[in-house]
């Protein structure tokens, strides 16, 4: 396990490394530490900008191999946003450390977590809020795959669509307060009592009965959180989704 000093001498050792680096045109910190707010489960999180693109695979390369030989990487993994790559590496002390890496053209911040260190930085208007629409599109969704799930007796399948039908819901409850809306880094921060009344859509068990409670409430609350979103697309929905969590076929369930 990482204390908070090594978390901050591997990050002022990557800094120095990435200012010393001709390939880029620009560091940067970002996520809590960019704000000040860092706990103890904080990640590292340092974006670089490349001077130029046609050496971003070269950067890439070179510094995956500084990890796992300098810095304990055992494995990594890559997101793309763009024409950004996030390299996130896990350490062999469960240290996450999030490199990015963007043409210097595309190098910049993207919201207020974001603070240069050096070099520069281009100017990038404010991402779109979040729409409604998908978030209550993906709830549908999964509520019709926890549907057939349930009755082909797929009952980790159907746990695991039912979930995602109540993340949905709680996505759209955080766009409502203005939080964050991915990876439930907003929950938390909803309100009390609307949070005690969610918690009747958690899966209790993986018997069908519990299960087909539980898909009723999620999908309650994924209707409710569309009335405040979209009330118009809400009334077109509310028949047939309803429907979904309430019409199981008796499927063979030992069906593949």
């Amino acid at each position: 396990m990482y204390s908070p000093a090594e978390r901050s001498e591997l990050r002022d050792a990557l800094v120095a490394a990435a200012r010393a680096d001709e390939r880029l045109s620009g560091v940067a910190v970002f996520g809590s530490a960019a704000l000040g707010q860092e706990d103890r489960w904080s990640d590292v999180d340092l974006a670089f900008g490349v001077t130029d693109s046609e050496q971003l695979s070269t950067a890439l390369a070179g510094w995956t191999a500084s990890m796992y030989s300098g810095h304990g990487a055992v494995h990594h993994v890559d997101v793309m946003a763009g024409d950004s790559v996030y390299r996130v590496f896990l350490l062999s002390n469960t240290l996450q450390v999030d490199l990015a890496f963007s043409p210097a053209k595309a190098f910049g911040a993207r919201g207020p977590k974001f603070r240069l260190l050096s070099g520069s930085a281009a100017d990038w208007q404010p991402a779109p809020p979040t729409e409604p629409q998908p978030l209550i599109g993906m709830g549908w969704l999964h509520a019709l795959h926890a549907r057939s799930a349930l009755a082909r007796g797929r009952r980790w399948q159907a746990e695991y669509m039912i979930s995602g039908v109540r993340d949905h819901a709680l996505a759209l409850a955080c766009l409502r307060y203005g939080l964050a809306t991915a990876q439930g880094r907003g929950v938390d921060h909803l309100p009390k009592p609307l949070l005690t009344a969610y918690e009747d859509s958690l899966i209790r068990s993986v018997e069908i009965p519990e299960l087909q409670r539980a898909f009723g409430a999620s999908v309650d609350h994924l209707l409710q959180e569309a009335r405040e979103a979209d009330a118009t697309l809400a009334d077109r929905l509310a028949v047939p989704v309803s429907e979904i969590a309430s019409s199981i076929p008796n499927d063979d369930p030992e069906r593949n």
